[in-house]
């Protein structure tokens, strides 16, 4: 009996980490702000709420926005993450959550053009690493991202 109990107290443990893989990424809630780039450059996130978790990215130069991103981490019906992405207005993709630790999340999706892996990884206490990485023309190409934790004005 003191076996099965044991059991029931090991999977019980475990199930709140597959029931609910947003609550694994409230790290990534609030304001990004690209350090080497101009204010208002970086991510926002919302907190984990209703099964989703909002963002949105833009990047600005020379005081003009020369890109953005609306993003969504939603959970993909079998307990796992999936990353909604919709740049600039082309159409959306979607990437399906392969790994997902304390501090680090991939993402991927082998049949997109580029990119087919979304990655962010959570450095305490203010850092954050995104990176986008995939083959493009025959070669494994990686762009990174790197953030810090900041006000939501845009300024670290």
């Amino acid at each position: 009996m003191r076996n099965i109990t044991v059991l029931l107290a090991a999977c019980s443990a475990i199930v709140p980490v597959h029931a609910a893989p947003l609550e694994q990424l409230s790290w990534l809630s609030g304001c990004w702000v690209d350090p080497a780039g101009e204010a208002g450059s970086g991510e926002q996130w919302t907190t984990p709420a209703g099964g989703a978790m909002l963002g949105m990215g833009r990047t600005v130069r020379g005081g003009k926005l020369v890109t953005y991103e609306f993003m969504r981490i939603a959970d993909g019906g079998d307990g796992k993450a999936v990353f909604h992405a919709q740049p600039a207005g082309k159409p959306a993709a979607s990437f399906g959550a392969i790994a997902l630790g304390a501090t680090e999340v991939v993402f991927e999706n082998l049949e997109h053009d580029f990119p087919q892996r979304v990655i962010y990884r959570y450095e305490a206490p203010a850092t954050l690493r995104a990176s986008i990485e995939g083959m493009r023309n025959g070669a494994l190409k990686r762009i990174e991202f790197p953030m810090v934790r900041g006000a939501c004005g845009g300024t670290p």
